[in-house]
């Protein structure tokens, strides 16, 4: 049979699904791998639809595109992709990429440290991989700079009233709320109806009322939500629920509060409340920040310098983690298909 389309894919979790597309994709113009995911969001956003939505995806899942670096230190570079974006970074997403890279062998992995660089969108990405019997074990990388753009900013949200929130860069530009704010909500796995609606409404809010800029990326706003609050794990210093949004979010129609729960502690989050604790003098350089995700999974994070992002003070940040690949397959557009875009329901999506 000839199918419209074949992929080859690896796919892992840290948590969220982070399927790795490895093969059946063709050359992609562009002198840099941001060049390359611009193209591919205007000319040939089909295969992050085809991977993200059903039946191939559902709504907590990510992907990676492997394509060949264009940056002469870097062994490789990856294109993210999300439900409705193109991230110029992400942490867990990193992760997984470096951990398929290595116990594919499409990187020589040695024994007990391997280190190289990849090229994100955001430019290159130092990774730091340990490795026993064949097995990535953490992966720890220095992420671009990270900086606060609002701290304890007041909005107005529909239903809930004035809620102080944080904004910081990490990759992706957050709005970070104290979830001690809501009366009777938890960070936990059987709050998560409440906790994607909660931060769907914060989301919306501050997209509308709170103005970011990154000099790099004019054109990116703020993306995504994180709750953040005390944890008991001792393990731990901080837990979060960050909410991934499925699809516009609007005040007016209530099906729309909702998302996806992040499965892994974030990255970027990381990264993102990191700054925002610097910035608030709680968070020092070369101190430990171990930041734990709804499953009580932990990604280590750390300070490792100061620097400024566009006239504004910023840090950098190291992130560290694991991954776990679950299953290789080869997906495919059948010539019949009707939903060549994939699809999505009301039941599940937004």
């Amino acid at each position: 049979m000839t199918f419209r389309r074949m992929f080859q894919a690896v796919d892992v979790h840290s948590g969220t699904p982070m399927r790795v597309v490895t093969g059946g994709v063709p050359t992609i113009p562009g002198e840099t791998v941001y060049q390359q995911m611009r193209w591919l969001a205007e000319h040939d956003d089909q295969l992050r639809l085809l991977m993200l939505r059903e039946p191939r995806g559902y709504p907590a899942a990510c992907c990676n595109l492997v394509v060949p670096a264009r940056h002469p230190d870097a062994a490789a570079g990856y294109i993210i992709m999300e439900q409705l974006e193109y991230p110029v970074m992400s942490g867990g997403n990193t992760i997984a990429v470096a951990t398929v890279l290595l116990e594919t062998g499409m990187i020589p992995m040695e024994e007990p440290i391997t280190e190289f660089q990849l090229e994100a969108p955001a430019g290159l990405i130092g990774i730091r991989a340990e490795c026993r019997d064949g097995k990535v074990t953490q992966v720890t990388f220095q992420n671009v700079p990270a900086f606060a753009a609002h701290l304890d900013a007041v909005i107005d949200v529909p239903t809930l009233g004035k809620v102080t929130v944080d904004v910081a860069w990490g990759g992706m530009f957050y709005v970070i709320a104290d979830v001690r704010q809501f009366d009777g909500l938890r960070l936990q796995p059987e709050c998560g109806g409440e906790l994607t609606r909660v931060s769907a409404l914060v989301l919306r809010a501050a997209q509308d009322q709170l103005e970011v800029a990154h000099p790099d990326y004019p054109d990116i706003g703020i993306t995504i939500a994180q709750l953040s609050g005390p944890t008991d794990n001792p393990i731990a210093d901080w837990r979060n629920a960050v909410t991934m949004a499925s699809g516009p979010i609007s005040f007016d129609d209530p099906s729309t509060w909702t998302g996806a729960l992040d499965r892994c502690p974030c990255g970027t989050g990381t990264c993102a409340k990191m700054a925002v604790l610097h910035a608030k003098g709680e968070l020092e350089l070369d101190q430990p920040f171990r930041h734990e995700g709804l499953l009580g999974t932990v990604y280590t994070g750390n300070l490792v310098d100061q620097t400024e992002v566009g006239g504004r003070p910023g840090v950098v940040p190291t992130i560290g983690g694991q991954a776990w690949i679950s299953g290789f397959g080869t997906y495919v557009l059948d010539p019949t298909d009707p939903f060549v875009n994939g699809f999505t329901v009301g039941d599940l999506w937004a």
